[in-house]
């Protein structure tokens, strides 16, 4: 960890969240602090409480007891929207990308860009003679047979001013999707963040799992993300597309967006994250920086210093040393 990071305040902080379904306690008492341009590497074993805690700082989940504070301020999230309106951006296991759109509709996903093809003005004057025409007529026409005259002069005169009102309310609706302008921003949030697609206008199924992640996180960045929560973001990825998005991790360090990691591989943990943070049984039980510990005592602490003994994991040096952290 660069020594500038220490002395930044965190951007984003828990403190002693807790949660509990029913009479299980999914994550108790768990404190947690992310600074900007930091990776934090979240590691436990399944059932450990990792997605409970990340979904309770990304609004999915409210927690019972403890506090979250966002850029010093004390913050709560009704629903994930609270969050993402902060900044708080979560990329799941399954990117949650439309694989029939190509890779622009995919970024402005539900925030599409829209522009006119005609002018305001003009769309007005023509939605309201659209609608005033005939309803003037039939509104004529009717009070012709019921009061003569009288009721087809206040049929017209009625029929022209809703005619003119719903014209003035939905007139402002002519809009299209702006794709020339969504794929120009698409190129820049990619190039930023020095991402390569061959084609932006093909489908995102026939991209390969490492460009779809991409894809995804070049999304989040686009729309501001202050922070990332990335879950399992190597899962069932080749060799080749694991190292690209753990550069694209770096890349997003680099930029002072901090970045929570969630995985199971170690190796990726130890490749990008600053400090890594381990739950076991819904509780903090380490935190370690990751240039000062090894993958065998996070692993001790993950699922117990006893249980790795047993499992022959921890090395005989390590062991007779004593350098094996207890849970």
């Amino acid at each position: 960890m660069k020594k500038s990071q220490v002395s930044m305040e965190p951007l984003l902080r828990a403190v002693n969240l807790t949660k509990r379904f029913g009479g299980l306690v999914a994550v108790e008492n768990v404190s947690f602090d992310v600074r900007p341009g930091e990776v934090i590497g979240l590691v436990g074993d399944n059932g450990a409480g990792k997605s409970t805690f990340i979904k309770m700082i990304s609004g999915v989940y409210q927690p019972d007891d403890g506090e979250i504070y966002f850029d010093g301020k004390k913050v709560s999230f009704i629903d994930p929207r609270d969050a993402r309106d902060l900044g708080i951006e979560t990329i799941y296991q399954d990117l949650a990308l439309a694989e029939n759109l190509d890779v622009g509709s995919n970024i402005f996903l539900g925030r599409e860009m829209k522009k006119r093809f005609i002018s305001e003005k003009l769309s007005r004057i023509i939605i309201s003679s659209a609608f005033a025409l005939p309803l003037a007529a039939l509104l004529a026409w009717l009070g012709l047979q019921f009061y003569k005259i009288p009721g087809l002069v206040l049929g017209l005169l009625f029929g022209l001013a809703s005619g003119f009102v719903l014209g003035w309310l939905f007139g402002s609706v002519t809009q299209i999707v702006d794709r020339k302008t969504m794929m120009g921003e698409s190129t820049k949030a990619l190039k930023r963040l020095d991402i390569e697609i061959p084609s932006l206008t093909q489908q995102v199924r026939n991209l390969s799992g490492g460009q779809r992640q991409s894809v995804a996180i070049a999304r989040s960045i686009y729309w501001n993300a202050k922070v990332m929560i990335m879950d399992e973001p190597t899962a069932a990825l080749g060799v080749s597309e694991q190292r690209k998005v753990l550069s694209l991790v770096r890349t997003l360090a680099d930029h002072g967006v901090p970045v929570i990691i969630i995985s199971h591989n170690m190796q990726d943990v130890f490749a990008v994250a600053d400090r890594i943070v381990i739950l076991r049984r819904g509780r903090k039980v380490g935190e370690e920086v990751s240039a000062e510990t090894t993958p065998d005592k996070i692993v001790s602490l993950m699922v117990g210093a006893e249980t790795v003994h047993k499992m022959g994991v921890i090395p005989q040096a390590l062991e007779s040393n004593g350098g094996v952290a207890g849970a």
